[in-house]
């Protein structure tokens, strides 16, 4: 069933990573018995409440096997297939229904279409053009199959439940477009249908051959990795635009964020070999570099530089990729414009960026503006500032100093030395920006960077995992403070205000557990609830956020980019 306004057998990137149309919405199955009863395998809820059909009711299973999902209906003695497998590197899908047992049996597939953004609403009545194997949609898209019979009517008002709870319009209208009929005579007979965008006269291979070979390609990726699941996890995160490699921060609604990309660099592209493609984006960054700054965000329409980690986190890439590869040619090619952000931030740059001359720790904030990852806001307003001299920025900042070594190195023994003498608290806890005391996963970064400001406390570290550990992650805020947040759910004000005040993030486990490893201690048993995390929100991925309070429900983007690339990153690097 669909309860996303997101879900869809064809959605069409756009030109940007942020950019998608939902095309193809979905292909309901009817299958007519022997005695003519007429059996619906395909789900929907509508704005009545009410859930018809009810084919849920005959699906005798469901397995994610080699990143290839299958459903099994039974009615009966007859068993009934289908398989989903997308072409890599194009828009186009492939569905295949199977006969497993019993039989024959006639199966009609119904095409249900939309052509919209995948965060609005479907306008007038879609152009649909009929062509001897299927139709054509808008122009944008066409579905091929067997023994098509053309339609056209509306189905309105279907119900994504997951929309209302998210307090956005839940509601929409899908146009039928027609249907697709076959007679499953024998086991192994099928009913093959693909849809694709870009050139209509050119169809994808067999829809039997597109699932091959995505099942062959899943299974090349994962032969000998240390974490098959999330490497075939990490590979969806990796995207080719028109300017090269990038990486979508989290599916179904985000785009390409250059704090994202960096923080989940090593894990999707060092821990999974593709060294070439990450030299690659690591080049294509480094080239929109103003003012010593990445943006981060360029890919909805606007160029932002309101980021004052995005750009620390990418020296902090170069160097894990230059120090895991050996590639001292980029070292060399990138060494002038690392340079020159450290320059910028020395000497002030956007949004109050700049170092202090009395200290040489980093400040940062501007009226409006939450420049580290804690960014969300309500009614324009930043819900966790963090404007000054924030730990995690500065442990950042003093990391960086360290990649680049000469001339910089007084620089960094300066800020280094700063840092010691003026984050750490009485009780060996760090505050979250100097003069906060909240107690926050930031301080994490202080301990767990390659060239981390200050050696991790053991006890510090038990005291944290007491108050912010949890089997998804880590709390973006203790319980019992001021303006703690347990749940993560209601409309966008509601979630927003949760974002980071309670919140877990699944992402923070990475740092969490590289700071043990300072220590010498492994913790990651405390990744032992992500691995039953695979099979329960994003099937196979890992979510961005998940709630609080117990019992830690999955939260936000169903498939994140940086959660998965630091789980993979702390288990394979």
């Amino acid at each position: 069933m669909r309860t996303r306004r997101y879900h869809g057998l064809l959605i069409v990137a756009g030109t940007t990573p942020a950019s998608r149309m939902l095309g193809l919405a979905s292909l309901d199955a009817v299958v007519t018995l022997p005695s003519g009863a007429l059996v619906r395998l395909a789900c929907h809820e509508w704005a009545s409440g009410v859930v018809a059909p009810t084919g849920h009711m005959y699906l005798s299973g469901f397995s994610l096997i080699d990143g290839i999902p299958r459903w099994r209906w039974r009615i009966g003695d007859l068993v009934i297939e289908r398989e989903i497998a997308m072409v890599t590197g194009r828009p186009a899908v492939a569905v295949v229904h199977r006969l497993i047992s019993g039989g024959p049996v006639r199966i009609a597939v119904e095409a249900l279409c939309a052509w919209r953004d995948v965060h609005g609403e479907q306008g007038p009545s879609l152009a649909v053009t009929p062509t001897a194997d299927g139709c054509v949609v808008e122009d944008a898209y066409r579905i091929a199959g067997p023994g098509f019979a053309a339609a056209g009517e509306w189905f309105r008002n279907v119900r994504h439940r997951a929309e209302a709870a998210r307090g956005l319009q839940d509601q929409e209208n899908l146009w039928y477009a027609g249907s697709f009929h076959a007679t499953l005579d024998r086991p192994g007979a099928t009913a093959p249908i693909v849809a694709w965008a870009d050139d209509l006269e050119q169809p994808p291979p067999p829809a039997a051959t597109v699932v091959d070979a995505a099942r062959a390609r899943n299974r090349s990726l994962t032969a000998g990795a240390t974490d098959p699941a999330l490497t075939l996890a990490a590979d969806a995160f990796v995207v080719r635009t028109r300017t090269g490699p990038d990486v979508v921060a989290g599916y179904p609604w985000f785009g390409a964020w250059s704090r994202d990309t960096m923080i989940s660099y090593e894990g999707l592209f060092l821990a999974t070999g593709r060294f070439d493609t990450g030299r690659e984006l690591l080049r294509s960054y480094a080239a929109t570099l103003s003012e010593g700054m990445l943006a981060n965000t360029a890919d909805t329409g606007s160029v932002e530089y309101n980021t004052a980690d995005g750009t620390l986190w990418f020296l902090h890439a170069v160097d894990r990729h230059v120090t895991l590869t050996g590639d001292t040619d980029l070292a060399a090619e990138l060494r002038p414009a690392l340079t020159g952000v450290i320059e910028h931030h020395l000497a002030g740059t956007r949004y109050g960026i700049r170092a202090d001359p009395a200290d040489g720790l980093l400040v940062q904030g501007a009226a409006g503006e939450a420049l580290t990852w804690m960014d969300a806001r309500v009614d324009g307003v930043p819900v966790t500032p963090r404007a000054g001299k924030a730990v995690d920025i500065n442990a950042l900042w003093v990391n960086a100093l360290a990649t680049l070594g000469d001339p910089f190195a007084a620089v960094h023994a300066r800020a280094r030395d700063s840092f010691a003498r003026s984050f750490p608290t009485l009780s060996g806890q760090l505050q979250d920006v100097l003069g906060d005391h909240s107690l926050r996963p930031n301080q994490l970064l202080a301990w767990s960077l390659p060239h981390a400001p200050l050696r991790p406390d053991p006890a510090v570290l038990t005291r944290i995992g007491a108050a912010l550990l949890t089997p998804m992650g880590l709390r973006s805020q203790a319980p019992g403070t001021a303006g703690y947040h347990g749940r993560h759910r209601g409309g966008p004000a509601e979630r927003d205000t949760a974002y980071h005040t309670g919140t877990v993030w699944p992402w923070l486990t990475g740092p969490y557990i590289s700071a043990w490893r300072r220590l010498g201690v492994d913790v990651t048993d405390v990744l032992a609830d992500a691995d039953r995390h695979l099979t329960e929100f994003g099937l196979g991925s890992i979510s961005e956020t998940a709630d609080g309070d117990a019992p830690h429900t999955a939260t936000g983007c169903p498939f994140q980019a940086w959660s998965v690339a630091e789980h993979l990153r702390v288990r394979t690097c």
